[in-house]
């Protein structure tokens, strides 16, 4: 079974090619701290046998946060928490990589400034953001670089930079949001350009890029422009981590895969990819392997339900070589 095959991205070998999806959990502190709740939720989806787990959404700072309860690496005394996490997760012989994150105008998080490449706002939910001066566009660069700086020490296998689901980056990406008459306007990608090359400068591993390959929006981007911006990225990221939709308020048909078309779209200019998209079926996984839609399959909800989903399946190929001794006996 492809599925449970060994796969690289850049120099990082995984044991198979189940991706757990970056998920919000909103159980940190208020100063963004892990809490035992983060070492054992992770872990257990190694234990598990999970090759990939992408740590969810963690801000690079305070007022990068979605909620007041999301991990932060915007200060060293992040650095020990988020290593018990990779702790347990290396102990459990899985790899694991960080999503390092900034809502912008989608923070939610109280007293915090929102700021947005331009001051509007994404719902009557959320305050009108400031739009962001030089000095705030060069002061969230930098943050980016900090953050990616703690995740080495941390001894994160991966960073994964969060340009999807609305949230600051995509904020600049999309003419939805970006109404700039600056360079950072004219230029749509040259502030997530400007971030990755920050962020290199520090992290020597493989980077990921999360991308919301189509707003479902008239006027927003859809997979020509992503396209487009994608062939900018070629020796600047490993893998690009296929998503959709978060930037306006905009309902869309949702399917088992409904994301599948386009990461292959991505897959077929040359990157590697991770894609998925409510997938549960293990035929469905395999079948986006086999037809080249995607190198990895990322799992979000299936994981939260099911954290030992690779044992069970390699249980199901008669794979006993998956099943983790102490485990053993659950299997027979």
């Amino acid at each position: 079974m492809k599925l449970l095959t060994k796969h690289h991205i850049g120099m990082l070998e995984l044991k198979n090619r189940v991706v757990m999806a970056p998920m919000c959990m909103y159980v940190a502190t208020e100063d963004g701290l892990s809490t035992p709740f983060h070492i054992v939720h992770y872990s257990t989806r190694a234990y598990g046998g999970v090759g990939l787990i992408i740590q969810e959404a963690t801000a690079v700072e305070a007022r990068g946060r979605i909620s007041g309860n999301d991990l932060g690496i915007w200060s060293d005394e992040h650095i020990h928490g988020l290593k018990q996490i990779v702790d347990g997760v290396h102990l459990a012989d899985s790899k694991i990589g960080i999503q390092l994150a900034h809502a912008g105008r989608k923070c939610l998080a109280k007293a915090e400034k929102i700021l947005a490449p331009s001051e509007i706002a994404f719902n009557a939910k959320y305050p009108v953001p400031s739009e962001m001066s030089k000095d705030d566009i060069h002061t969230v660069i930098k943050a980016f670089g900090e953050a990616a700086v703690r995740a080495k020490k941390a001894g994160y296998d991966l960073v994964e930079i969060h340009g999807a689901h609305g949230y600051l980056i995509n904020q600049f990406l999309s003419p939805l949001v970006n109404q700039r008459e600056d360079e950072y306007g004219i230029d749509k990608s040259r502030f997530l350009l400007e971030v990755i090359t920050e962020v290199k400068k520090y992290w020597t591993g493989p980077i990921s890029l999360r991308l919301s390959a189509e707003e479902y929006a008239e006027e927003g981007n859809h997979i020509l422009d992503t396209l487009k911006l994608v062939k900018k990225l070629h020796g600047l990221v490993d893998v690009i981590n296929v998503s959709s939709g978060g930037v306006v308020p905009v309902s869309f048909n949702v399917f088992p895969g409904y994301q599948l078309e386009f990461a292959k779209a991505v897959k077929e200019q040359g990157f590697t990819v991770i894609g998925g998209g409510l997938l549960t079926q293990v035929e469905e996984m395999e079948t986006a392997i086999l037809d080249g839609s995607v190198d990895f399959v990322f799992l979000g909800r299936e994981l939260l339900r099911n954290p030992y989903f690779v044992m069970n399946t390699a249980k199901s190929q008669d794979q006993m070589d998956w099943i983790i001794k102490p485990y053993e006996r659950g299997y027979l």
